[in-house]
């Protein structure tokens, strides 16, 4: 998935017009987070020149390697065996993928922030304040968004793209590592993914001459269809695997890598509690989210397990996006406040919370009172059972939004539902009524704040006929 919905074909004129980022359906102190690769300018230099430039690069990304990184010195990043070195030492990274509250990132223990593509040198600048690493990530675009790997003016103006990248910033204190792509092959068949790993292994044979002294990762998505043999076959200039996996995947995925052939460093550059795409379904196709509780459990398990193998975890999302719902997947409310899973992670990674006494209040029961999809005339009603571990008083919030028009793939842009505020009625902190709406599918959420920073949320899909 991608943080911020994707981002455009990074050699088209559009893409420089289609760059604001994350937008007002995704709030928070996100709103600088997307600046993809730079497009190419609309004129352009002149076309020998650019010609001959295209060729450079092509020439360049065929050299040999000179000096792959591996135990380079006592000092850098390199990679020896399954281990990550910094300045010598076996560093596991721990983080997440976002752009701000790095300080609070950072007091949780974790040492790396992700990105996907977006220029860095902000987010590299202030990560070095915060004391954080970061795993610079280049776009490589998608087949399923159109783009074709067997166009090599559309490869190249991609590689001019990384090459600018790589030389700004391969300098920069706070770099770890690069990530060159991110899930390339989803929605692909093996067949159709053999022309994305050589595309890979170009770009990351570049970065190496380019930049011989930070490793180099790859990011799947989960190890499905043998996609890490074929990576680790035909791109054997990336260093260290990256794979973005949810639920109880996270229990085996490193074994099930291995049994792949990959015997290199491994990072599981996003995780989650449940995927969408694997949670169970109304009649009505609508995936039915976890509460933040449950949600937090779920990571506790999950963590603990990355934690023994010594393999770095990157809990997604560090911020708030609409992915299915506004809460799926983001680990801070719009307003502010952070989820359990915060929490979880500092006791994984070995930090603690500004407010280390504070813990957040917990999601005991949420169901409807009633079948899930009801008449108009009736409409539906809700219970729910919360509390607080430190016994703050809670404020609770009741909301309906319509079902999401728009289901994305591998965390494109999706537009946030409508809500409608006089459909609530006789709200508690323990229930609620739910009428006044025309025919359709909705969902009803619970906020649950604390007053203290932190904050539980759930969700119920319904409809009404």
């Amino acid at each position: 998935m991608t943080p911020h919905g994707g981002l455009p074909h990074p050699w088209s004129t559009a893409a420089a017009q289609s760059l604001p980022g994350l937008g007002p359906q995704e709030p928070d102190a996100l709103s600088s987070f997307a600046l993809a690769p730079r497009a190419c300018s609309a004129s352009g230099p002149a076309p020998s020149r650019r010609i001959a430039r295209l060729a450079g690069i092509a020439a360049l990304a065929a050299l040999p390697l000179l000096g792959a990184v591996t135990e380079a010195g006592a000092t850098g990043v390199s990679v020896r065996g399954t281990d990550i070195l910094l300045d010598g030492k076996p560093f596991v990274p721990n983080g997440s993928s976002g752009q701000s509250r790095l300080g609070l990132l950072k007091g949780t223990g974790a040492n790396v922030i992700r990105t996907y593509g977006e220029e860095p040198g902000e987010i590299l600048d202030a990560a070095q304040r915060a004391g954080l690493k970061v795993i610079v990530g280049f776009w490589m675009e998608h087949p399923r968004r159109g783009f074709d790997y067997a166009n090599r003016a559309a490869v190249e103006a991609q590689l001019a793209n990384l090459q600018k990248m790589v030389e700004r910033y391969r300098t920069h204190p706070a770099l770890l590592m690069w990530g060159i792509g991110n899930e390339v092959e989803t929605e692909l068949s093996p067949a159709q993914a053999e022309a994305v790993w050589p595309a890979i292994e170009q770009a990351a044979k570049l970065v190496k001459v380019l930049d011989p002294d930070h490793p180099v990762m790859s990011v799947v998505a989960d190890t499905g269809g043998e996609k890490v043999a074929a990576l680790k076959r035909a791109a054997p200039s990336v260093d260290v695997l990256g794979i973005n996996a949810y639920g109880d995947s996270l229990l085996t995925i490193i074994p099930r890598a291995r049994a792949q052939g990959w015997t290199g460093p491994i990072v599981v550059t996003e995780m989650g509690a449940l995927g969408q795409w694997e949670a169970p379904k109304t009649p009505w196709g609508a995936p039915i989210e976890p509460t933040s509780t449950e949600k937090a459990d779920r990571m506790q398990r999950y963590l603990t397990a990355l934690k023994a193998q010594k393999v770095g975890a990157l809990p997604f999302y560090w911020g708030q996006k609409q992915e299915v719902t506004p809460t799926w997947h983001s680990l801070f409310l719009p307003t502010g406040e952070y989820t359990e899973t915060v929490q979880v992670m500092a006791q994984d990674f070995g930090g603690a919370m500004p407010d280390a006494a504070n813990r957040a209040p917990r999601i005991f029961s949420l169901k409807l009172q009633g079948p899930a999809s009801a008449e108009a005339r009736t409409g539906i009603s809700a219970t729910l059972a919360a509390t607080d571990p430190d016994g703050d008083p809670l404020k609770v919030e009741w909301q309906v939004m319509g079902e999401t028009p728009v289901r994305g793939v591998g965390g494109d842009a999706e537009p946030v539902p409508a809500t409608f505020k006089e459909a609530i009625h006789d709200a508690s902190p323990t229930g609620v009524k739910v009428y006044g709406l025309e025919p359709g599918r909705y969902r009803l959420f619970v906020t649950v704040r604390d007053g203290r920073g932190a904050a539980a949320t759930g969700n119920l899909p319904f409809e009404i006929r």
